[in-house]
């Protein structure tokens, strides 16, 4: 029996978010430390297996209190689902044949979850790859985030942004630009302009997350959408501001001057501070990390931040200071 496997890696937002769902521009690397696996075979019908992330039997209350705050009360059956769905109905819109053969899949995944480094997007990713190779059909690279996003914004109501789901789809490291003026519409998606870069032109990274600090990405961003929707100046020119950090941090990185990421990034953070009420224990990384002379900005939406470390005294710093609040640090792995 043939198995169809297919990875999709975490993320980490390097500058410019979160103005990716708001005509902004970001900088994301893929951190191949922790990926999401969808296994596909043929099978008699279509069965979508549980996880162990979808379980339903617990040693007692607490264990299921747990559960749910960090799994949601569907675990990641639903992303696959809605997946399927997604996919079948683009095949649908573009006249692509698809054979009549069943299967049967599942997804595993380590992507430590609710800390913003996108463990959900991967599954979707993963899922989409599987079906893509079952089924043959081919769907532009570009588009790919675009129904990726889909999945979660039109089936699922989540809010989000393209940026998490081009860098998977992608991988490496991807400057994206989400303009009014550089968004094109392909087969029916809305589609920014993405512009892969060389890993090794990075200056030394770290990655610290909490488990226990973590939250939906949601949690954050409807708040946002909402103020932003509704011409918050604060908000309007925070998402203006983003997307220059990036656009400085692209052109530092093209001309080798690492250095001034460092800055670029304390004012990323410095600025989604002065327009978002933000969780004590999240600030609380930050200002740990930056104690040690490394800096730091949130990854995603909170529980995970991202920073530039000068040598390997201060990352063993950040391992003891951020370990003393309850962090893990690691150094990312990108792919060229």
């Amino acid at each position: 029996m043939q198995l169809i496997r297919h990875r999709a890696c975490a993320r980490a937002g390097l500058v410019g978010n979160p103005s990716d769902g708001y005509h902004g521009r970001t900088i994301s690397v893929a951190l191949e430390n922790f990926q999401a696996e969808t296994i596909l075979y043929e099978w008699d019908r279509v069965e979508v297996l549980l996880s162990q992330e979808d379980q339903s039997r617990f040693d007692s209350i607490y264990e299921l209190v747990d559960d749910v705050r960090l799994h949601g009360y569907y675990g990641g059956v639903r992303l696959v689902k809605a997946t399927i769905k997604v996919f079948v109905e683009y095949c649908r819109r573009e006249e692509l044949a698809l054979h009549d053969r069943n299967f049967a899949i599942r997804y595993t995944s380590n992507i430590p979850r609710q800390v913003g480094l996108a463990g959900s997007s991967a599954i979707i990713v993963a899922t989409l790859r599987a079906l893509m190779e079952f089924y043959g059909v081919e769907i532009p690279l570009e588009v790919q985030p675009s129904l990726v996003l889909s999945v979660e914004t039109g089936e699922l109501g989540i809010t989000a942004g393209l940026q998490d789901r081009v860098i998977q789809v992608y991988g490496g490291v991807v400057m994206m630009d989400f303009s009014r003026e550089r968004i094109r519409r392909v087969k029916g998606y809305e589609c920014g302009h993405y512009e892969p870069m060389d890993a090794a032109g990075l200056p030394l990274l770290y990655v610290a997350y909490s488990t226990e600090a973590g939250e939906p990405t949601e949690v954050l961003h409807d708040r946002l959408r909402e103020r932003f929707d509704d011409g918050d100046p604060d908000v309007v020119q925070g998402m203006t501001r983003f997307a220059e950090l990036a656009l400085e941090a692209f052109e530092a990185l093209k001309a080798g001057e690492t250095a001034t990421l460092h800055r670029i990034m304390d004012e990323n953070f410095d600025t989604r501070s002065a327009i978002c009420s933000l969780p004590a224990e999240h600030t609380d990384m930050v200002s740990t990390a930056r104690s040690t002379g490394a800096s730091a900005k949130f990854a995603g939406s909170g529980g995970a931040i991202i920073g530039v470390y000068r040598d390997e005294a201060m990352f063993q710093q950040l391992v003891e200071q951020l370990g003393q609040v309850g962090c893990r640090v690691f150094k990312p792995v990108v792919t060229a």
